[in-house]
């Protein structure tokens, strides 16, 4: 049994390591699953994030790495059970010198330009609080995104604040600042996807993510990647759902 699953660049949870390798704590779930269900071959498969979606839709590849689940999503390809929960956070210069801790302390100053990926989530949460469109820099990927501060055209990037304290490790150019949230806030969840008529790969790979999340082994192989249980404990009650 062979599985195509699409990744984008985007540590710790999915990239492409120097050595060609691809590697992520995402990869890593992926693997354990599909291997727990039968899959002898696994391609993973690079794309751009706007491929997500309609790449699977099509029949090209036969799930995608975990991605926030939202209704506007859910229109068009059918979601796992939850694996993760993420808060968002910025990567700013070094200091944080305009004190952007927060989608709504960079909507209060009016110049501080704010770089999200296109079609990621950050945009619309950036948006949903105040963050004019002229103080929005779209780019394709991480990477890019990251030279962009480093270079000074953008203030603050934002993404997840686990995804983000992997990119500033070992980057002095730049810091990670997560965003504050209450005690009891519900953060957005992650899960696997796949073309809504796929639903025998969808059911298999539920089936395991009930036995195995939240397992000793799942939790080691996460706790590499710095995703600890703020970000895995939540998403358990959905096993059983």
């Amino acid at each position: 049994m062979k599985v195509r699953i699409a990744y984008i660049e985007e540590p710790p949870y999915y990239w492409t390591a120097e050595d060609g390798s691809v590697v992520g704590a995402d990869i890593e779930l992926a693997d354990a699953v599909l291997r727990a269900i039968g899959v002898t071959s696994i391609q993973r498969m690079p794309v751009s994030f706007d491929e997500f979606l309609p790449g699977v839709q099509q029949g090209r590849w036969d799930m995608n790495v975990p991605i926030f689940v939202t209704p506007e999503r859910s229109r068009y390809v059918a979601f796992s059970l939850p694996v993760w929960a993420l808060g968002d956070g910025f990567l700013v210069h070094p200091g944080n010198p305009k004190a952007l801790t927060s989608y709504e302390a960079l909507a209060a100053r009016g110049a501080a330009r704010l770089g999200v990926i296109a079609g990621q989530v950050q945009l619309e949460s950036a948006k949903s609080t105040g963050v004019g469109d002229g103080q929005i820099v779209v780019f394709r990927n991480q990477p890019e995104a990251v030279a962009a501060l480093v270079a000074g055209k953008i203030d603050a990037f934002a993404g997840t604040a686990v995804g983000n304290r992997a990119a500033a490790d070992g980057n002095p150019a730049v810091e990670a600042v997560a965003h504050e949230v209450g005690k009891d806030a519900k953060l957005p969840v992650g899960a696997f996807s796949f073309d809504k008529g796929n639903h025998g790969l969808l059911q298999a790979v539920n089936e395991q993510l009930r036995r195995y999340l939240g397992s000793a082994d799942h939790r080691a192989r996460m706790a590499k990647y710095g995703i600890t249980r703020t970000e895995i404990d939540s998403v358990l009650p959905a096993k059983s759902a």
